[in-house]
Formats: structure tokens, sequence, C-alpha cells
């Protein structure tokens, strides 16, 4: 299946869920209904970092053993992370938001390019992390969470998804098509209120006015980029680079490459700009600014001013249980 072709078909699941009229999407642009592959003339530009050589297995290929069984149950939380909600999540997020195709899509940081690379020296906790230490700060900063205990089902079924997943794949390699394809430098400094504009345009139907997201019923079907929902000051997403690489090909769903490059980086600077759950580092040290020199020397605005208020210049930690070490 082509790339562009498995963007439409998760659009489309997208679509049957909410129902069109909702998202006021077009239908000439997007799939009407999950499952159903349909020939839109679209073309994609060239992959950025190489043409992707590896493809996942499918999942009609597992059988009803007990490893099979844990490939399954590793997706589904893949997917539907709030299962987990109150005991490992604390705010509105799943795994598959960040990575697209239940982790299967190439520049989308895919599972099956992240398995063969762990063991892997890490800056952000200066140590040399599993797999399973990787996982673990996941939850705890992208699902603003508690990291399940190693050896725990969850991250046993997850770790086995990802497992499931490279196989076939070389070790040690990083394969094309890894991570989110990296941006140059922005030709203009990001502007969040350029940012604002695109973000009206182009993320608001899907995302929300205020940035909190959809849901049918309790399920997130876009998830929310700031507020109590979002991902927290913790978060790789947060990072202004990061954010703006993941929106140039993967958003909005349906175009991606569709921004020009400084769209992609004043979106990403307006989604970032705002308030999310604290970083749960802060609870280690006695202030904000210590948070900032130790942890957020990087390309993100953590303690810096908007709108007269300083960003992360608080110490309600919400629903989050403790500090993680990670």
């Amino acid at each position: 299946m082509s790339l562009y072709k498995s963007r439409l078909l998760m659009a489309g699941t997208v679509v049957s869920a909410l129902g069109v009229s909702a998202l006021g999407l077009s239908l000439s642009a997007m799939a009407q209904d999950g499952g159903v592959e349909r020939d839109y003339q679209v073309q994609l530009p060239e992959p950025p970092d190489g043409e992707v050589t590896f493809t996942p297995p499918e999942e009609s290929e597992l059988s009803d053993s007990q490893y099979d069984e844990m490939v399954r149950l590793g997706r589904d939380l893949f997917v539907n992370t709030q299962a987990l909600r109150g005991e490992n999540v604390f705010n509105k997020q799943n795994c598959s938001n960040c990575h697209l195709d239940a982790g299967r899509l190439a520049h989308s940081a895919p599972m099956w390019a992240a398995y063969g690379v762990y063991p892997a020296y890490r800056g952000k906790n200066d140590k040399v992390n599993t797999l399973s230490d990787r996982i673990q700060g996941c939850f705890t900063y992208s699902m603003n969470g508690k990291a399940p205990e190693k050896g725990s089902e969850p991250l046993v079924a997850i770790q086995t998804y990802m497992h499931w997943m490279a196989t076939k794949a070389p070790n040690n390699t990083s394969l094309p098509g890894r991570s989110y394809p990296s941006l140059e430098d922005a030709a203009q400094e990001p502007d969040r209120e350029r940012g604002a504009e695109v973000y009206a345009n182009e993320c608001a139907v899907c995302h929300g006015d205020n940035g909190a997201g959809q849901f049918v019923g309790e399920r997130t079907v876009f998830p929310p980029l700031w507020g109590d929902g979002a991902y927290n000051w913790g978060a790789g997403m947060h990072r202004i680079n990061t954010a703006a690489n993941f929106i140039k090909a993967n958003m909005p769903l349906s175009k991606p490459y569709s921004l020009s490059d400084q769209d992609a980086w004043d979106v990403a600077a307006f989604v970032n700009s705002h308030e999310r759950p604290q970083d749960p580092r802060r609870r280690t040290v006695d202030s904000t600014d210590e948070v900032e020199e130790l942890f957020h020397q990087h390309n993100g605005v953590y303690g810096q001013k908007v709108d007269g208020k300083r960003l992360g210049d608080h110490t309600d930690f919400g629903e989050h249980p403790k500090p993680i070490d990670g």
C-alpha cells in the first residue's frame, strides 16, 4: 500500500468516527469510510531521508500463539493507551497520536525503526537507555503519567509489539523513515502570531479552536495540543523543532508536506507557546529557574513569558502522581 493511501485510510477511520459534517472535511481529500481504498491522484514528495525499504509484517499474519496474543495486546495499548488512564496515563494522549498508523508509518517515528537501535545513550537523562527505559520515559512525559514497572504486562506487551513489527529488520541500523525528517533552520524566526493563522486554517478543524482535541465519548480521536490533556513540559514534542519536524511530514493528516517549512515552524511555535502540564522534574528542584537551567537548554519556550505570563511557572501537577526518573 502506498504511503498516501495508508494516510487516506487513517483519515477515513477518523471521519467515520466523528462524522464528516462535524469536521467540515472534503470527501475529495479524504476517504469517507475506513478500510476502503480509493484512488486519489495526489503526488507526495520524494522521501527526505532516502527510499523507505522496510515494511513491517501485517496483523493478518498473527496466529493464536501466546507471543502473538501479546503482540495484539501491545498493539491495542499503543492505539488506545487511554485504557491505562488513571494508572499509567494522566492526560488524553495515545501513543499513536505521535507515531501514526499504530506506529507503522514511515517518517512518523515508526516502532519498527526504533526497536533495533536500543540500547542507546540519551542526553535527556545522561545514560544508556534500554528500550524499556525509553518506553517508560514516554509514559512519564508524553502521557504525563506513571511509567509501568519493568516486567509489567503493559510494558512487555508494547515492547513485544515493537519487536514483532521489526521482524527481519537489521539490528543496530538507522533505517530510512526513522523518526521525523529534520527541517532546515527557519528562514524567519518562528512566530506564534503567524502560527495562529496557520493553526486556524489548517489545524483547528481537528484539534479545536482551543487546542483541546476532539473525542467520541471517552475515546480520543484528535489529541489535545495544550492544556491539561496534552503532553507535559518534559515531552520531546514540546520542543519547537521536534514539533515542526512532525508537523511538516505528517500534518494535516491527509495532506503531508503541504505546509511550507516556515508555516510548520510558525505553527509549532504557536502550539508550544501554550501552557501544559508541568515537567515532573519540577518536583525535584526548588524553582522554575532551576528546571529551565537543568533541563530546558533547547529549542523550547518553557520559562519564557507569553502574554505576560511565565510558562511553566506553576506547581500544580494535576493528576501526575509523583516524580519519575527518566
